[in-house]
């Protein structure tokens, strides 16, 4: 196969490059239909002509519809987990307000550039199904532990409010996602543009002094 690609003019090494390129447009252009659009409103067709490629390409990348899905969705919420955890590695040994508003400025910010995070999230979450499952399980239950165990160490310190701190972590998230995910409505309504940095920033300050109103 390798001898015949260099004869036709096509070492293997390019041809892995451009299909590594072909399968980055359809988990591109997968996350933001099945984002707009949810699972069940989204088509392969669709996909191959938002990626602008052929349909069959998918098949070929990918065995069916849901194992596209789980490979966007993997993609976008892997890079969230490594942009948050870098944050906290960032402010290694500073004091707990320090290292969680980090995190927190990253998960705002992540959440700007990434809108489809949250709206993903929102398609899935209106009913169970095993796609809800396998996100909760892979990506948000192992979140969602982490950050807790953070808050209560913040609770204790009288930084974050009292009461149950696994609600407290649902509050941050849908507070800094949900605000993010109805960035056109908010605009149209408010005039506040997300596409401005300094929105972002001021948002991310914002929940940070409203979320965590102590000192260390």
């Amino acid at each position: 196969m390798a001898e015949q690609a260099v004869a036709e003019g096509r070492s293997p090494r390019k041809q892995q490059q451009r299909s590594l390129q072909t399968k980055k447009k359809l988990l591109d252009a997968a996350l933001e239909a099945f984002s707009e659009n949810g699972f069940k409103g989204t088509s392969i067709r669709d996909i191959a002509a938002r990626a602008g490629v052929h349909h069959p390409l998918i098949t070929y990348h990918f065995k069916n519809k849901e194992e596209l899905w789980r490979a966007a969705a993997n993609r976008v919420f892997s890079k969230f987990s490594a942009s948050l955890l870098a944050a906290r590695d960032a402010a290694e040994g500073q004091e707990p307000r320090q290292r969680m508003a980090s995190m927190l400025r990253a998960y705002v910010h992540y959440a700007a550039r990434n809108p489809a995070l949250h709206k993903l999230m929102l398609q899935e979450s209106s009913r169970e199904s095993s796609r809800l499952e396998w996100l909760v399980k892979t990506h948000l239950q192992p979140l969602s532990k982490a950050v807790v165990e953070e808050l209560k160490l913040l609770q204790e310190s009288g930084i974050a409010p009292p009461g149950d701190p696994a609600l407290l972590f649902n509050l941050l998230r849908v507070t800094s996602g949900g605000i993010l995910a109805l960035s056109a409505e908010i605009k149209a309504t408010s005039g506040i543009d997300f596409d401005k940095a300094e929105n972002v920033d001021a948002l991310a300050e914002m929940i940070i002094n409203v979320f965590l109103p102590g000192r260390d």
